[in-house]
């Protein structure tokens, strides 16, 4: 394709575009051309300005922003947008089928009135398969709140679909998916290009961004430091930051802890969780960790990880069996646990916005925790506060601003120091890495490794779809359905899987040509 057969396609286009707040810039002389069924991706650590040059694209910005450039867009239809969380944007309120109806029903209004529902109801469905979401008669009966957060990003993706956009700006499509759900968002995203429906991929995830994309733009700093065909980018790389983001891919597996014989900080025994009062959704005959100890819960989207971890956090009380926290049985609900139990089991959550006050500055958020469970003094828990978050490298600057003005990742690490500030026990993390470019991601992983080596007294439970990422825990355990299907040491689960599902997983991000581009 020609330079002027190519402008002459273009669908959506910035150019020279700069958003600044408070007289600093977020995005700093952007240009972009959106080309009909091409992936653009845009690469780069949390902060650097990738989701807003996205929005721009639908004439979103963030609220005082002072804008300047051009935005163009020449489209037949809108711009679709998938966002990083989903749950913000899905009505809790409201049935999938009610969310998906009202944006098929327009589409079909041509059509005689009693052909209308059946059309519709057609539309949708097609939506929902060409998301990747099987089953798709007993979902549209739920609430969003009853879905996996894999599952509410691709009815996201489904709404986007329906509206007919002529381009999908995708924020982080495959966050908190495991490996075989990213290969089909993968597939249907191709497939979407196919079509002739220009994607625009926000991502932290470099395997997907390869198998993806045709062109990348690598950002720092509100800038696009590099930029070319995904092939030149990963075969060589110019810019150092690019180089740094492609060799903090990659994590080895973590030789197995030695034998502990101290009594397990935690221990699970015959537990069984039920939704709506009725229907199991997980069974765990028995999982033990102890103090020293990484525990990685791995499994597909919907596997019943995050149930688990709700589950040792007090979140979920409807389960029978026992979570013992140094032998003694912890109460099913936290509200029957007092505040030393309380801080000795702290749950980091995935969608780390909905976790803060929106109205209050994320520093004081962080220090009430060290205030409300180990009683310290607003002074004391205020510094120490600012030198956990400066550690996980989140400046007091920027900790004392609002949420809304911390992009995701610089969020979850606020999240991660305000657990921390409790001085568990057991730390639960729930794909707390999930949102995060490669170089903070491994920083984080790093430190909770470091967390451990150093705290003798502190165990890790790491719930997560990214195999990668589990290879810096001791050991594994591998969810099917709701089913604990397999569990040992890492390097063995890695390299020696025995169940269909483990296997399927490994291969998936082993087998050369599939999304990984391994």
């Amino acid at each position: 394709m020609n330079q002027e057969t190519e402008a002459a396609d273009i669908v959506a286009e910035l150019r020279d575009l700069r958003v600044e707040i408070d007289g600093r810039a977020i995005v700093d002389g952007v240009n972009l051309r959106v080309l009909p069924g091409r992936v653009t991706a845009l690469v780069g650590a949390s902060g650097s300005g990738k989701t807003t040059t996205g929005l721009a694209l639908l004439g979103e910005y963030p609220d005082g922003a002072r804008v300047t450039g051009e935005v163009r867009r020449s489209g037949d239809g809108p711009v679709g947008y998938v966002p990083q969380h989903p749950a913000a944007v899905l009505n809790p309120a409201r049935r999938v089928s009610a969310l998906l109806d009202d944006i098929a029903r327009p589409r079909i209004r041509h059509l005689p009135r009693r052909e209308r529902r059946s059309a519709a109801r057609e539309l949708v469905l097609r939506a929902l398969s060409d998301a990747q979401l099987p089953d798709a008669e007993a979902l549209l009966r739920r609430y969003p709140h009853q879905l996996s957060g894999g599952q509410q990003q691709r009815v996201v993706l489904s709404q986007a679909l329906l509206l007919g956009a002529c381009v999908i700006v995708a924020d982080e499509p495959t966050t908190g998916q495991d490996a075989l759900t990213k290969s089909r968002v993968v597939d249907q995203l191709a497939a979407v290009a196919a079509r002739g429906i220009a994607v625009v991929l926000l991502s932290h995830d470099l395997d997907v961004v390869r198998a993806l994309a045709d062109e990348v733009l690598v950002m720092r700093a509100g800038r696009v430091v590099e930029s070319g065909p995904v092939a030149r980018l990963w075969a060589a790389p110019r810019h150092a930051w690019t180089r740094r983001l492609l060799d903090s891919q990659r994590a080895e597996p973590q030789d197995a802890a030695s034998g502990d014989a101290r009594q397990p900080a935690l221990e699970v025994r015959d537990l069984t969780a039920v939704h709506d009062r009725r229907n199991t959704v997980l069974r765990v005959p028995h999982l033990a960790l102890h103090p020293g100890e990484c525990l990685a819960v791995v499994g597909r989207s919907g596997s019943g990880k995050t149930t688990l971890a709700r589950c040792l956090a007090g979140l979920h009380r409807d389960h029978t069996g026992e979570i013992l926290l140094d032998g003694t049985p912890l109460p099913r609900s936290l509200r029957h646990r007092g505040r030393d139990r309380l801080a000795a089991v702290q749950y980091v959550f995935q969608d780390a916005r909905a976790a803060f006050d929106e109205h209050r500055p994320v520093l004081p958020q962080v220090a009430r925790t060290a205030v409300r469970l180990r009683g310290a003094g607003e002074r004391a828990a205020t510094d120490e506060a600012s030198a956990t978050l400066e550690r996980l490298g989140l400046p007091e600057e920027l900790a004392r601003r609002r949420p809304g003005e911390l992009s995701g990742g610089e969020l979850q690490r606020a999240a991660l120091a305000r657990a921390l500030l409790a001085h568990p026990r057991v730390l639960v993390c729930d794909e707390i890495t999930s949102g995060l470019d490669t170089v903070t991601r491994r920083a984080i992983l790093d430190l909770l490794g470091a967390l451990v080596r150093d705290r003798d007294d502190l165990a890790l439970v790491l719930i997560t779809h990214d195999l990668d990422a589990a290879s810096v825990a001791h050991r594994i355990a591998v969810l099917d359905a709701g089913e604990l299907v397999e569990q040992g040491p890492v390097r063995r689960v890695l390299t020696d899987p025995r169940h269909p599902l483990t296997v399927s997983l490994r291969e998936t991000i082993a087998r050369p040509g599939t999304y990984t581009g391994a």
